[in-house]
Order: C-alpha cells, then sequence, then structure tokens
C-alpha cells in the first residue's frame, strides 16, 4: 500500500482474529492481513484502486475484503505474471457481502 501512496502503520498482535471481530470482519472473508483506513477495514490483498473508489464514493459499509490470497493480487504476484480471476467483497454492516470489483 506504501507504494501505492497510502501511509502505513504496522501493528503485530498476537491473534488477528480479535481484531477481525472487533473490525466486524465476518469469518467467511477473513485472510491474511487486516488494516483500518478512513473508517473501513481492509481485509486481505485488496487493491490500491478499490481503496481508493471506497474512499470517494464513501458507502455505508464496513470495508472491503479479498478472501483466499488469490495469484496477481496485490502482493500476491507471481514470477511469469499468473494470475486468477478474484473479487473483491464490499463488507455490509450485519456481515453480508456484494461483489465490489472483479480482476484478472
Amino acid at each position: 500500500m506504501t507504494a501505492a501512496g497510502f501511509q502505513a502503520q504496522i501493528t503485530e498482535v498476537s491473534d488477528p482474529g480479535t481484531v477481525r471481530g472487533a473490525e466486524g470482519v465476518p469469518a467467511s472473508v477473513a485472510s491474511c492481513h487486516t488494516a483500518v483506513i478512513g473508517g473501513y477495514v481492509l481485509e486481505g490483498h485488496v487493491p490500491a484502486e478499490d481503496v481508493r473508489r471506497l474512499l470517494a464514493e464513501r458507502p455505508d459499509a464496513l470495508g472491503l475484503a479479498v478472501p483466499a490470497m488469490p495469484l496477481g493480487s496485490p502482493g500476491m504476484e507471481t514470477p511469469d505474471g499468473q494470475r486468477e480471476p478474484y473479487e473483491t467483497l464490499l463488507i455490509l454492516k450485519g456481515g453480508g457481502t456484494r461483489v465490489f470489483a472483479r480482476h484478472g
């Protein structure tokens, strides 16, 4: 995210599940990284362009998630450029999700 122009502060925690729970991230979209920006939670390898859109549109939601660490998502690039299609999900208040963006 810093390469995309965002400032980041990294905080290591012993139990990431506690942070996810406190932020309202449903277990169904829990992934490898959790971040908070502008009042929204980000879960997994969310593309910077999706974060920018989220912050511009300011939907009434908890945040964004990219579950399962898909190949080709930010931070999951491969030397041969292999990519798999994936979706960025909008985490709705109440725990549901809907597709926010499609990639690949």
